[in-house]
């Protein structure tokens, strides 16, 4: 903990002069593309990049994790390296997503981009900026593999890789996926039709109609991604509209906890949901179990 404080308050103008310090964070942090975007060559580290290495710090392994439950998932799920069926078929459409120039018409609905100045952005560059990285989006697909829920639900379609995902992982499994943009959408369902997935319906639309028009539908939801309105206010009201549908197996995972300091408050008040019991923090994502029966904690883990 001293360690940490006095990294988080370096001088970081010094940061070019001090060989010590820049090569600590050469070894620990470069390889990051947190701690690469937030430093921009500039001297000085964006919030986000102040909270990755206050992340780094903090974050353990499986041999400082006394719940058995939590154990379990990162010896099942974290640490399963198996290259599941559905991975190189998800891959080879974002290969050729990767490719494809064509320009649409965004209607961003959320908290806007750090990248696109424009609505009107390249399929490729959505690719490659506004969709989940392989790693993070096998790692939904793990996740439900392994917890095996009956309903999923999606806030954020993008481009239908990661929806392709969690379908995929489960093919009895229902899926609702929601997107705000229809050319978006389109370009989703194209997915879709490619990778033979038939259990995932796409909601268009404003996610404050649409959300609450389709739960009435779902008795139960096991499952729910949030990833389409990285700001406060938007996230905690999904998260109690959906916690409303939610029981003691139900998972929650919630994208880009700490990429702002409005993220982070949402990640802070829905730990302390007295619904909530179980947290697990990786950065990248926050992870929500609601088991009854065990003792309030929360966890920052090594992914």
């Amino acid at each position: 903990m001293e360690f940490e404080v006095e990294l988080l308050n370096f001088p970081f103008f010094n940061f070019a002069q001090n060989e010590e310090f820049h090569s600590l964070i050469i070894r620990i942090f470069f390889s990051s593309t947190y701690f690469c975007a937030s430093y921009k060559y500039k001297n000085s580290l964006s919030s986000q990049g102040l909270k990755y290495i206050s992340y780094k710090i903090k974050a353990v392994s499986k041999h400082k994790v006394h719940s058995p439950f939590i154990y379990d998932l990162i010896v099942d799920v974290f640490e399963n390296d198996n290259s599941f069926y559905a991975f190189p078929a998800v891959e080879l459409i974002r290969k050729k997503l990767l490719l494809t120039q064509r320009v649409l018409t965004v209607d961003d609905m959320g908290a806007g981009s750090r990248v696109f100045n424009s609505n009107q952005r390249k399929i490729k560059d959505i690719v490659k900026h506004s969709t989940q990285k392989p790693k993070y989006a096998q790692l939904l697909f793990k996740l439900v593999n392994y917890y095996q829920p009956n309903t999923i639900l999606e806030l954020g379609t993008s481009l239908g890789l990661t929806t392709a995902y969690l379908a995929k992982a489960r093919k009895k499994a229902k899926v609702y996926t929601f997107e705000g943009s229809p050319e978006i959408g389109k370009v989703a369902k194209n997915t879709f039709k490619s990778l033979l997935v038939e259990n995932a319906e796409l909601v268009q639309g404003d996610f404050n109609e649409t959300l609450p028009e389709t739960l009435p539908k779902i008795d139960v939801l096991d499952f729910a991604f949030f990833d389409g309105n990285h700001q406060k206010k938007p996230t905690l009201d999904y998260f109690n509209k959906c916690l409303e549908k939610a029981n003691e197996h139900s998972v929650f995972v919630f994208d880009d906890i700490h990429w702002s300091d409005e993220m982070t408050e949402a990640w802070e008040a829905i730990k302390n949901h007295p619904e909530v019991t179980l947290t697990v923090d990786i950065f990248k994502f926050g992870i929500v179990f609601f088991r009854r029966g065990v003792e309030k904690q929360h966890f920052v883990l090594r992914y």
